[in-house]
């Protein structure tokens, strides 16, 4: 029997395009359970929604103020809540959202410090590893076209017919790198086959890790990158892939596109850094960085960022096409709910029968602390 009887569903304060939250279609499948649904005033609204959207399919559902959410045995929301938000929060309650466990440790030790159960929604996996909450499509689509869209702009022989083919250079080869490569194509295809068929096309490279390593290789390769995009997952994120003086090799219009969004973080030691030294971190509201941004005054002094492009990077990316991004985590996250209800959270198995207990189990954050040196 679970021991959920209230779940909070806050908003998120974070950037003025930030607008998700999720869609009413999730709530109308949780009204079997006895259970009260506390929206926080104003949820959905960003998406069009109203109250009565979302008490029409599920009439436990009030609405409440912003603390008051994070009174609930559980809370649930999509990107991390911020610390102070955190202090509202009970000893025992339960807290599903992405966490990032692997580049978030100050977080981490604050909330094993307090007490709370943790799920992080980008560690739920199946058991060969695989996410099963993600939107790589939105993480990549929405970067990589902003970056085409930008180079559009920027490379002066873009649509001349005598110039070389365009280089795009993808440091990864997992998913996001795989489906930012596929969004390309479809964008290239779009702009030089069906467009502009007389004008030279684009070339992909992936660049495994036996490549980022050799850094003269990198140079030669970087000399005719238009786009140089990052869509790595470091093990170690203490460790830069590409310093910051082999930017100088870029072409002056060339983009850098920050897939992976990854933080800097003073307070580890060592430092947690970018895979790509010296750049900014974006946000929904800002995700086009010029060279001359106050977002560099940001990065820590010891970090150089002498050589710069412009930047294409945002801490949300999903959020570019915010509706579309939650009907895709409110199908997916679903199960797992189902299971925190009909179950008692803290009592999970990862021996359980039920594929999605052994998700939750795995994307814990007890369960990560014990596994994390493997």
């Amino acid at each position: 029997m679970s021991r959920i009887k209230t779940i909070g569903f806050p908003r998120m304060h974070k950037e003025e395009s930030e607008k998700r939250d999720f869609l009413p279609d999730l709530f109308e499948e949780l009204a079997e359970y006895d259970i009260e649904l506390l929206l926080e005033e104003d949820y959905g609204e960003r998406l069009g929604y109203t109250r009565e959207d979302y008490q029409s399919g599920n009439r436990r559902i009030s609405f409440v103020k912003h603390d008051d959410v994070y009174k609930c045995d559980m809370v649930m929301v999509l990107r991390a809540p911020d610390e102070e938000e955190l202090m509202l929060m009970k000893p025992d309650a339960v807290l599903i959202s992405m966490l990032h466990y692997e580049t978030r440790a100050t977080r981490n030790n604050f909330l094993q410090e307090k007490g709370i159960f943790c799920y992080s929604m980008d560690a739920f996996t199946d058991d060969d590893n695989n996410r099963i909450m993600v939107n790589y499509r939105g993480t990549s689509r929405a970067g990589s076209r902003v970056a085409f869209e930008e180079l559009k702009k920027r490379m002066t022989d873009f649509n001349e017919i005598n110039r070389r083919t365009i280089n795009v250079s993808i440091i990864g080869l997992g998913a996001v790198a795989s489906f930012s490569a596929k969004a390309f194509e479809d964008f290239s295809d779009k702009e030089f086959y069906h467009k502009h068929p007389e004008v030279p096309g684009l070339i992909v490279r992936m660049l495994p890790r036996n490549i980022t390593k050799a850094h003269d290789i990198m140079r030669e390769i970087l000399k005719d990158t238009d786009i140089l995009v990052d869509a790595s997952k470091r093990t170690d994120s203490t460790m830069i892939i590409v310093p910051n003086d082999l930017l100088e090799y870029l072409p002056k219009h060339a983009i850098i596109l920050d897939l992976t969004a990854d933080p800097y973080n003073t307070k580890m030691k060592p430092a947690q850094v970018k895979g790509i030294e010296g750049i900014p971190t974006g946000t929904l509201d800002k995700f086009v960085i010029e060279i001359d941004d106050p977002l560099y005054d940001d990065i820590p002094k010891d970090i150089s960022s002498t050589n710069r492009r412009v930047v294409i990077s945002c801490n949300a990316w999903p959020g570019v096409d915010a509706k579309d991004c939650m009907r895709i985590y409110g199908t997916q996250i679903l199960p797992l709910l189902k299971v925190l209800l009909e179950k008692d959270p803290t009592r999970l198995s990862i021996n359980s029968k039920n594929f999605y207990e052994r998700s939750l189990v795995r994307a814990s954050l007890k369960y990560y602390t014990a596994h994390k040196s493997e």
